[in-house]
This record gives structure tokens, C-alpha cells and sequence, in this order.
């Protein structure tokens, strides 16, 4: 997959210039599947198979010189569960999709230390209790689930007032199904936002990365979000508590920070 930093392109545009890489592919042995174009952002996004990356740059050197930021190496499998399954849009066909998606993570507190108060067989239930509200609040929101960590769900939104929603539902249900039942399950939700290839090696590397490293920060109960799922959400009907910068592993500079508050006041 690649990346395409543009200026001033129209949706006509980038599906001229999509479909001339389709008459000079079978040269170098590539095939170029689906693009994304997201025209507010001005960038586009390949998805191509090919022998290397020389041979997948070499198409769009010879069709029409417009030559990606940035390349790297992705699963097919992987891009379909962040972007959702490849559309076959007709050769020419001018559009736009933005492959921009908001990344949730949750995590169980204290998960470990609950196998060993309670046992195996009650750490587990208390796990499943956890999935079956994560991955309804999910998938009655639009995401998908990407993996289950053990401890919790990595999902992505192509919405992130869908993102902040279902963080707020599994708080909420969490809160309701826990109380009357004293059960010791308390969740840690962090959210962040960014496009599939930017200065990483991995497809949505720098969101992925900053999600897990807000879900890690915050206290049980807590949404974490970043400044960019915050300002995505500005106008929209969601109290945010502003938590300052933060030093988070694998990032150089300190990361502003906002917490989502969803307890009703």
C-alpha cells in the first residue's frame, strides 16, 4: 500500500490516473486492486500486489509520474479488517473514501491479578462478560473488531462520533452489568486516529500505537482519547475533561491527552 500526498486533485483526477497505472501494470507483473481518495485531506492510497516495491513504483513512474510518499508492505487480510472488504469499483469511476479511521482499545484491569483471586474458570467469565459488551457496542456502531489481545479488543471506526459512542456504551453497560452483581471487572478504553500509511512500517502503525499507549495510561473506568479524536469531535454532543501532555512510549514529543467523561453528571 501506498501513500499519496496531493494538491488540488478532484476525485476525476485521481481515477484518470488510477486507471492509466491499470493499462501499464501487466508490464512489471503488478496488480493494482482499490485506491482511497479522501479529497478534504488531499490524499490517495494504493492497494496493489506486485513482485516489490520497485515494481509497484515503477507503474506509476511510467503511467503518470505521480510517485508515493510513502510504500510498505501490507496484508491483504489486514487492510480488509481496518478498512473493511475491497470494492471493485469500475475502471474510471471517479470517487471518494477516506481510509482515515479512529482505533479503540480496551483493556481488562488488573486481569492478571484476577486469575489469581479468583481462578481461571471466573477470570474467564468475567472476560467473556467483557467481550460480549465490547463487541456489541462495536458492531452496533459500525466498527470492526481487528484482533483480541487477551486482555481486551483493538476495533476500528471510520466514524470517530462512532468511536467515541461505543467507548462510552461499554463504559456505561460495563457500569450497569458490574454494580448490582459486585462483579470486579473495571475497563480502561483508549482511542486514537490516523490514516493506514504514514511514517511507519506497519498499516496504521503511529494510531494503533498511540491507542494501546492511552488505553495503558488510563485509569480503570476511563476514556482516553487524542487531540485528534478531540478536535475531530468539537461541536458534537460529547464533555470532554482536558488531561495535558503526556510522555507516551514511542512517542518523542509529550501527547495532549483529553478524557471522555460519560458518567452522567
Amino acid at each position: 500500500m501506498d501513500r499519496h500526498d496531493l494538491s488540488g486533485a478532484t476525485a476525476v483526477d485521481v481515477a484518470n490516473a488510477h486507471l492509466v497505472d491499470l493499462t501499464v501494470q501487466e508490464r512489471y507483473g503488478v496488480r493494482y486492486l482499490t485506491y482511497w481518495f479522501d479529497y478534504d485531506r488531499q490524499r490517495a492510497f494504493c492497494l496493489a500486489s506486485g513482485p516489490d516495491r520497485d515494481a509497484v513504483e515503477a507503474v506509476h513512474r511510467e503511467s503518470h509520474g505521480l510517485m508515493a510518499h510513502e510504500v510498505i508492505e501490507v496484508d491483504r487480510r489486514d487492510v480488509e479488517r481496518f478498512l473493511g472488504p475491497v470494492i471493485d469499483h469500475p475502471p474510471g469511476e471517479p470517487y471518494v473514501e477516506t481510509a482515515f479511521r479512529t482505533i479503540l482499545f480496551t483493556d481488562i484491569e488488573d486481569s492478571t491479578r484476577l486469575t489469581q483471586r479468583f481462578g481461571d474458570a471466573r477470570a474467564m467469565e468475567l472476560v467473556r462478560v467483557h467481550d460480549g459488551i465490547v463487541r456489541d457496542a462495536i458492531e452496533g456502531r459500525g466498527g470492526s473488531e481487528i484482533k483480541h489481545t487477551g486482555d481486551g479488543v483493538m476495533a476500528a471506526f471510520a466514524s470517530v462520533s462512532s468511536a467515541i459512542e461505543s467507548a462510552i456504551a461499554i463504559q456505561r453497560r460495563i457500569a450497569e452489568k458490574t454494580e448490582p452483581a459486585a462483579l470486579p471487572l473495571r475497563v480502561r478504553i483508549g482511542l486514537a486516529a490516523g490514516e493506514p500509511v504514514l511514517h511507519s512500517r506497519d498499516l496504521f502503525g503511529a494510531a494503533v500505537q498511540l491507542a494501546a499507549r492511552l488505553c495503558a495510561r488510563a485509569g480503570p473506568g476511563e476514556v482516553l482519547v487524542s487531540s485528534a479524536v478531540h478536535d475531530l469531535a468539537i461541536g458534537k454532543a460529547y464533555n470532554f475533561a482536558k488531561r495535558g501532555r503526556a510522555r507516551l512510549k514511542g512517542f518523542e514529543e509529550p501527547m495532549l491527552v483529553y478524557e471522555v467523561v460519560w458518567q452522567a453528571s
